[in-house]
């Protein structure tokens, strides 16, 4: 899915919260670089049609924005953004993920209980060779890998055009973030865009993917739109929580 944004922006009360920002996404796999207060949480939430820029003009696979946020959400999914996607620890893998099914399922539909093969059917495209749980497992056993693929899975069980992951260095073992990285780049080569922030480049780990990410630098970006007169001053990486919209199925 492409996107394109030209001097997009958010601002707070104190001030702006990212940009003024202008790149271009063209599909595949593709990462926000950018340190902590440079708003990169917000933007991912911008560029899901959940929080509303106030500065410049984006399109997201040819919908302009904020004109189309209700397209533009059914296109999207988000995973990783705390506070919003968070898993109950008390709830069983097969509960989580039914739950999932029944906000995407019309209102008249009846929607069953998930069995051991029904959570291994939803999960296998995402966890790929990494171990499925059971059905009755509590999110609380789950490792940190497992939890965050879970995370991707009730994300991508909308069948999104586009992808947005949020912080993915909050999977602190790099082995563990191997794994995450292989999975994303596994579904950025099919029919879904993937859009990461972080605040580092994980270049070794990348070397052993299939496909390679495009680096959208979000302190360059800025910088640049202030050398053409643009100004800024102190961001944060999430903007209060009046500007989030909520989702819509």
């Amino acid at each position: 899915m492409q996107i394109h944004a030209t001097n997009l922006g958010l601002s707070a009360g104190r001030g702006p919260v990212y940009g003024p920002l202008t790149f271009e996404v063209d599909g595949g796999l593709s990462v926000l670089r950018g340190d902590a207060g440079t708003g990169r949480t917000s933007l991912l939430l911008t560029l899901a049609g959940r929080m509303k820029h106030d500065a410049g003009t984006l399109t997201v696979g040819g919908l302009p924005l904020p004109r189309n946020l209700r397209p533009a959400q059914k296109k999207g999914a988000i995973a990783g953004f705390a506070g919003i996607d968070d898993l109950e620890a008390s709830v069983t893998v097969g509960a989580a993920l039914r739950e999932r099914r029944a906000w995407l399922a019309p209102w008249w539909s009846m929607v069953h209980k998930f069995n051991d093969e029904a959570v291994a059917e939803v999960c296998a495209p995402v966890f790929g060779g990494e171990p499925i749980p059971r059905a009755n497992t509590l999110i609380w056993d789950l490792s940190d890998t497992q939890q965050f693929l879970l995370r991707i899975t009730l994300a991508m069980m909308s069948s999104p055009k586009l992808l947005l992951v949020d912080d993915v260095e909050q999977i602190r073992s790099t082995e563990s973030r191997a794994v995450i990285w292989d999975r994303l780049a596994w579904i950025a080569s099919g029919s879904t865009s993937v859009v990461v922030s972080a605040s580092s480049l994980d270049e070794r780990l990348w070397e052993e993917l299939d496909i390679q990410p495009n680096i959208i630098d979000l302190g360059a970006h800025t910088e640049a739109a202030e050398a053409s007169g643009a100004e800024t001053n102190e961001s944060t990486d999430t903007a209060p929580l009046h500007h989030l919209i909520e989702e819509t199925v």
